[in-house]
């Protein structure tokens, strides 16, 4: 095998095997491959990162594809991380997003991984940030996190994007209750995809006066509402217009900081947490576990040992 070290000229170089190959180990949690990682992250930071969350149903995936067409149009190179849910057999993504977004997958300027969940919470998985890594040291500079849809539970996603679309899809009699229950303050642009069904306009309506009732989470940034048709291509172009409106308004406002120090935080825990997670299962995991059920020790002595404090 291939040293993870010796994949970062060809992952700096935009090769796609290599980038494919460093991404696998970064998701298996090979610890071979921490330095190169590590080596990898000064070569990151120039790339747009767009999170993309939502209801089951409301269209992401096809939206992920309009925007990726899109952008590959004005001359982009695009990745995407498409974020599924876990097969209870296998731990790997069941819906393949490589099937879903077929068009694309002989595009040299378009990279898509699916990762599967692993059962972590938030919508995102532990190695998408260490995947959108590669992709930005390789040179794609918009990148698509697309979450697996699972309503209020995918507010992580803002910890992870620089810019947040939040899609909703008219007839959906849920969907607005679930915005209503926690998505609603996270998103920097409202999308309202299959625009071209009759009830579109209520639903956008509906986001409109629900986001003048609440306050934004950056009072200077009022998201704004864009109503799109992947199918027909209806307001892509506008969506892409209002996304690099909201990254130049970021780098022009220097909140890009604040992003970006969000992000930094949200990785460092998140890393120490899976650190610890890793840790008890290989060394320790037994002798606390019959502890705790023992009653010896409370699960919070066993954390402070665990931890050596």
């Amino acid at each position: 095998m291939i040293p993870s070290l010796d994949l970062i000229p060809g992952v700096l170089a935009g090769r796609q095997r290599d980038v494919a190959r460093l991404i696998t180990r970064a998701e298996a949690g090979d610890d071979e491959c921490r330095p190169a990682m590590t080596a990898l992250y000064q070569h990151t930071g120039k790339a747009h990162i767009i999170g993309i969350t939502g209801v089951p149903g409301s269209g992401k995936s096809t939206l992920v594809k309009a925007l990726a067409t899109a952008a590959r149009q004005m001359g982009r190179r695009i990745g995407i991380v498409a974020i599924d849910p876990s097969s209870p057999f296998s731990g790997g993504a069941i819906m393949g997003d490589r099937i879903r977004m077929n068009d694309l997958s002989g595009d040299p300027g378009v990279f898509i991984r699916s990762m599967a969940t692993r059962g972590s919470l938030g919508g995102l998985c532990r190695a998408a940030l260490d995947a959108v890594d590669v992709l930005d040291a390789a040179g794609y500079d918009l990148i698509i996190i697309e979450t697996v849809g699972v309503g209020q539970d995918e507010v992580e996603v803002v910890r992870a994007s620089h810019t947040t679309l939040v899609v909703s899809a008219p007839g959906l009699g849920d969907d607005i209750q679930a915005i209503k229950a926690g998505i609603l303050e996270i998103a920097d642009i409202h999308v309202v995809s299959k625009c071209d069904k009759p009830d579109a306009q209520r639903t956008i309506g509906d986001l409109k006066t629900m986001l003048m009732l609440d306050m934004p989470r950056d009072p200077n940034w009022m998201p704004p509402v864009v109503g799109t048709s992947a199918e027909s291509g209806k307001g892509i172009d506008e969506l892409l217009k209002t996304i690099q409106t909201h990254h130049n308004y970021l780098h022009q406002s220097g909140r890009i900081q604040d992003r970006l120090r969000m992000i930094a935080e949200s990785r460092i825990l998140k890393t120490a947490e899976e650190l610890v997670r890793r840790r008890f299962v290989r060394h320790q995991a037994g002798h606390f576990i019959a502890q705790v059920a023992q009653r010896q020790l409370s699960p919070y002595q066993a954390a402070q040992q665990l931890l050596g404090e």
